[in-house]
């Protein structure tokens, strides 16, 4: 379907995809899979040329196209003109489109408008961990709570999420609801691989996410060292190296002599995720806190034994399919690994409630969740 131009074509729907990246992470794996379900409210998709270009699905919708440097890979940049886009450029497209609703998949609308929009929550670490002289901090001080409480609805992707919102804000629980995320089930499932790609690599545990230090990295080292002949198995850290905390983390491996078998492989593009996580032992996910955590779903559809952290929006994820620690006693996580390593009846068990408990996500679900909230309010 062609793009709109300067058509005065009435448009109930706005979705701002603005944010669309190339290397998909988080928030735009989530806006990137749930889109192609909000078809029944025939929606205008506010989204780049080049974003459009790498999500085939948008071919079929009205589109209106949004400058390409708004997204987090021009990193604060990209994150400040997106923010003034989103107050001085969007209230003038939803004028001119006529339209009577915005949905924005992340906490970001035009604040002095007569915009009507509905946002959608992943997470308040930036408040729960701050940083000293973080950006985000003062943008989920400041601007997040205005968006929030000017806002027709909030969506979010865990109760967990929803009690942050409430708790942080002081947000009424009726103007939230929370929507569990999904996995996409054609691309992650079951692929009956070895546990090693040849008979000269280590089995190895596997971590799917960023360095930051709310995700707990140092102490999953530190736990892994502490396995018994853990120079017999390797840990692969799966994520963007970002020198504000990778470098601190590989000089405590080498401080460990564990440099050979703590592997950090960087961003992995999303069609080679399927293999490694099939063939690791285990996806260890210690995290501090996830507003879902999107790697234990899909972990858990391939069947790879899972194990992840007690708190926030995790037990919502793993069910019973996954070993609960609590993330701050490395001990725990240590005793969680070596389980995984030395009881195959446990790692079959885990692959069955895994496969099962992933089964009952999906973005189909999802998309018709949120479509019956944004039904609500056209």
């Amino acid at each position: 379907m062609p793009e709109l131009g300067n058509s005065k074509l009435l448009n109930s729907v706005l979705v701002n995809l603005s944010f669309l990246l190339s290397q998909p992470t988080g928030i735009s794996t989530y806006a990137a899979n749930l889109f192609p379900h909000l078809e029944p409210l025939n929606p205008t998709l506010l989204i780049s040329t080049i974003a459009s270009e790498l999500s085939p699905q948008a071919s079929g919708y009205k589109r209106y196209s949004v400058p390409p440097n708004l997204t987090p890979q021009q990193g604060t940049q990209g994150h400040f003109r997106r923010l003034l886009w989103t107050q001085l450029q969007l209230p003038r497209i939803y004028q001119k489109l006529q339209s009577s609703l915005l949905f924005s998949p992340l906490p970001e609308a035009p604040l002095y408008s007569n915009c009507r929009y509905i946002v959608t929550v992943h997470d308040l670490i930036p408040l729960r961990f701050p940083q000293y002289f973080s950006s985000l901090k003062l943008y989920f001080r400041y601007y997040v709570p205005e968006v929030l409480s000017r806002a027709q609805h909030i969506l979010c992707n865990s109760t967990a999420t929803a009690r942050d919102i409430s708790n942080f804000f002081h947000i009424p629980a009726a103007k939230i609801t929370p929507l569990l995320l999904a996995h996409d089930s054609n691309h992650f499932r079951f692929l009956d691989l070895p546990s090693k790609e040849t008979r000269q690599d280590c089995p190895y545990f596997l971590y799917i996410g960023r360095h930051d230090p709310y995700k707990n990295l140092k102490r999953l080292i530190d736990a892994f060292a502490a396995i018994p002949n853990c120079r017999d198995y390797q840990l692969r850290l799966v994520g963007s190296i970002d020198q504000r905390y990778t470098a601190s983390l590989k000089a405590q491996a080498d401080h460990l002599k564990l440099s050979d078998q703590v592997k950090f492989l960087n961003y992995l593009p999303y069609e080679q995720l399927p293999k490694i996580i099939n063939q690791a032992i285990a996806l260890v996910f210690p995290s501090l806190w996830e507003g879902f955590g999107i790697p234990v779903l899909e972990a858990m559809a391939c069947g790879t034994p899972v194990i992840t952290s007690n708190l926030s929006s995790l037990p919502e994820v793993a069910g019973d399919a996954a070993l609960l620690i609590n993330p701050y006693k490395t001990s725990e996580i240590t005793a969680a690994m070596q389980a995984i390593v030395t009881d195959p009846a446990l790692r079959t068990h885990l692959r069955t409630l895994g496969l099962q408990q992933a089964s009952q996500f999906s973005w189909e679900k999802t998309g018709k969740a949120t479509v019956e909230v944004l039904r609500r309010y056209l």
